[in-house]
């Protein structure tokens, strides 16, 4: 429970936004329209990435999961990916997972299924406008 408690308390604490904590700024967050996802069957070996749209919940085998939110640091895209999901197998009422996954430490909270796995790569980051001179 205490592990489950300071997971929780570090995850929110990327994702909150500019906030000062022990005299330092937190790391700015920007949302994102999507995110892609990786999932795994372990049984097969069969590994799929899983582009999903905010909001968008999509199957993969048995799973059906749910995009809440993407978020990513606003000052390095590349960096790092916080997703909030929720994953039901379809032959279970209760979710699987519900709550936030990131991407550079998907051990830190992770689905507990005894034959998917699912965890997140990267926010869907839109593509800068070109600039136009005319």
């Amino acid at each position: 429970m205490k592990t489950a408690l300071t997971a929780g308390l570090f995850i929110f604490a990327l994702i909150a936004g500019p906030v000062t904590a022990f005299g330092q700024d937190a790391v700015a967050t920007t949302d994102s329209d999507g995110a892609v996802l990786r999932g795994l069957d372990t049984n097969n070996g069969l590994l799929r990435d899983l582009p999903i749209k905010t909001g968008q919940t999509i199957t993969f085998e048995r799973l059906e999961i749910t995009l809440r939110e993407c978020r990513y640091p606003s000052e390095n895209p590349a960096a790092d990916a916080f997703a909030h999901l929720t994953i039901r197998d379809i032959r279970e009422e209760k979710p699987r997972f519900d709550g936030w996954m990131v991407a550079s430490s998907p051990a830190l909270s992770a689905m507990d299924h005894p034959r998917y796995d699912v965890w997140v790569l990267r926010c869907i980051i839109p593509k800068a406008p070109e600039d136009s001179d005319g």
